[in-house]
């Protein structure tokens, strides 16, 4: 792993910033890192606060798109709230369907199959709303790129309102109103929102609208917060204000359908990563394994009883998909090291079997592994279907625009993009994306990085420091969780391998005379030869509890060790 050291703001301005907020120099440097630079702000930061979320009407088109739903209403249409099968989907529909229900019985859902009808709007989708007599679609979380699909619902009498938060390519679908804070003609001041937040922004709208309580608005803020931990978008900004909210309404006033899964997990209090790991794989994994309904029944389901049985369920796709993620990640590692990849600035695998549920969270898996752009491949009925994900600083959207010409669709994100192509362009198009990463990566990307946050001294940690520490969070891109390097430590002859198969390393450290502190580094067995010899190693971690028979104490969770 290489180690970067963040740059260290000015002095005067570190010293400034400690003064007004009486706080230490450290704290002062992680805020101003943030973009932090004043009293006020760090108080935006510490207590974010709802007031500070922008008027919806800021987005273009939001007029229209009430005006239309308004209508909609008046003539008694009926609507079709649609949206893609994973997280940031079917929480968007969750939300906006449950949220129009509340005045207005005439609303349906419908989220396309993985399988037949793929990624985003679909003609069977459209068509089915066209014979079901549904007027108008709201569309969250896809629909930018619709273009012709948009043509052809106005054709049948179908009016659309997109809602999405991905790119637009050179051409905006010609529906009622487009929302997408990232069109360029949209003077929208925040850029990052998920599908779910531009879905939150126009319930807020129609809110001010009809002069409904603000404070209802809260209750749909669960399904917002696990929209923008599972779509991995930054915690900046509104997302920041509206993930504090979110979790605080998780872990005071769930809904329902969450309650049914938590009473599953027995776990009391959930962050942000929770949500990540634990709620957002859950939710996913019906429309991986079986359909993306599953999931919107069970965020929508009032009834106790109901939603455990829907939790049931989805409980047992989710142990489905890690058997085929687990499977389908061995397979693609044996198919590297057949082929003798292993040397490639890309990993492209692909096999007509594995399943189309999973391919994403495999790619995931190859690129922690080989560390580089990774695709990986399985057959969609005629076609090939495959998931990109990419390295940190490493745009995979570019990449594939500069292999167009052997794509017939794509979308996505900078990290993340999904693909279809023909058969016989697999072998062309693997060998162009693998000539356009090389021409264009940086060498230094290909390398795990830990970027470091601040240098400190064993003594610096205290239980004040990490009480201020926490009020960081909710953690995620854009604010991430403090990284910190210390150095001159050494073990006291407690450090040794753990785990089942002493995968993880254990350590308890000391820097000169100072308190002990007991590290933790998963996966990091193979380091013990650093720290069995009695000499000097530096650290990366960061700071979290450790609760041990009913004692909380603070731990360094390793990074990664150097000699």
């Amino acid at each position: 792993m290489r180690w970067t050291l963040k740059p260290k703001p000015e002095s005067e301005k570190v010293i400034a910033l400690a003064e007004a907020l009486g706080v230490d120099t450290i704290i002062a440097t992680l805020l101003l890192q943030r973009g932090i630079e004043s009293f006020d702000a760090a108080r935006a930061f510490f207590r974010p606060s709802l007031n500070d979320l922008h008027d919806p009407y800021l987005m273009k088109d939001m007029r229209e798109a009430v005006d239309r739903i308004e209508a909609a209403i008046a003539s008694e249409e009926n609507i079709l709230v649609y949206g893609d099968y994973d997280v940031d989907g079917t929480t968007s529909v969750a939300l906006v369907s449950s949220f129009l229900k509340t005045f207005y019985p005439n609303v349906a859902t419908y989220i396309p199959d993985r399988y037949e009808e793929g990624y985003g709007i679909s003609y069977m989708g459209i068509d089915f709303a066209h014979d079901n007599d549904f007027s108008l679609i709201i569309a969250l979380d896809c629909g930018i790129k619709a273009i012709e699909k948009v043509a052809y619902a106005a054709e049948k009498g179908v009016d659309f309102i997109i809602c999405d938060h991905h790119r637009p390519g050179p051409e905006i679908p010609k529906a009622v109103a487009v929302l997408d804070p990232k069109r360029e003609d949209c003077l929208y001041p925040y850029k990052e929102l998920c599908g779910c937040g531009v879905g939150f922004k126009l319930i807020s709208a129609i809110t001010q609208h009809r002069n409904l309580p603000k404070d209802d608005l809260l209750l749909y803020l669960d399904l917002v917060a696990t929209a923008i931990g599972a779509d991995i978008v930054p915690i900046t900004g509104e997302n920041r204000i509206l993930a504090y909210y979110g979790l605080k309404m998780i872990n005071s006033n769930p809904r329902t359908g969450f309650k049914a899964i938590l009473k599953q997990l027995k776990k009391q209090t959930l962050t942000i990563t929770d949500v990540v790991f634990i709620i957002a794989p859950r939710i996913n994994a019906a429309g991986r394994m079986k359909h993306g309904n599953h999931a919107v029944a069970l965020l929508t389901e009032n009834d106790l009883w109901q939603a455990e049985e829907y939790a049931r369920e989805i409980e047992q796709f989710n142990k489905d998909r890690k058997d085929a993620d687990k499977q389908i990640t061995e397979e693609a590692l044996d198919q590297i090291l057949k082929n003798k990849e292993e040397d490639r600035k890309t990993t492209v695998v692909y096999d007509e079997t594995w399943h189309k549920g999973v391919i994403g969270i495999v790619a995931s898996r190859l690129t922690e592994t080989y560390y580089r752009p990774t695709l990986v491949f399985t057959k969609s009925g005629e076609k090939l279907a495959a998931s990109a994900r990419s390295v940190k600083g490493f745009d995979v959207y570019n990449a594939l625009e500069g292999c167009a010409d052997y794509i017939e669709q794509f979308g996505g994100h900078k990290y993340a993009a999904g693909l279809t192509l023909e058969e016989k362009d697999f072998e062309n198009f693997k060998a162009a994306f693998e000539k356009v990463v090389s021409e264009s990566i940086d060498p230094k990307l290909l390398i795990p990085e830990v970027s470091i946050d601040a240098e400190i001294n064993l003594t610096d940690i205290t239980p004040k420091f990490y009480r201020i520490l926490k009020q960081f969070a909710p953690f995620g891109p854009g604010n991430m969780t403090p990284v910190f390097m210390t150095r001159h430590l050494t073990d006291t002859g407690a450090g040794k391998c753990v785990g089942e198969d002493n995968s993880h390393l254990r350590v308890v450290v000391k820097q000169g005379n100072s308190s002990h502190f007991t590290g933790i580094g998963f996966g990091m067995g193979h380091k013990f030869k650093i720290v069995s010899n009695g000499s000097p190693f530096k650290a990366a971690y960061v700071i979290d509890e450790n609760e041990w028979q009913g004692q909380v104490s603070l731990q360094l969770r390793l990074k990664d060790l150097k000699a």
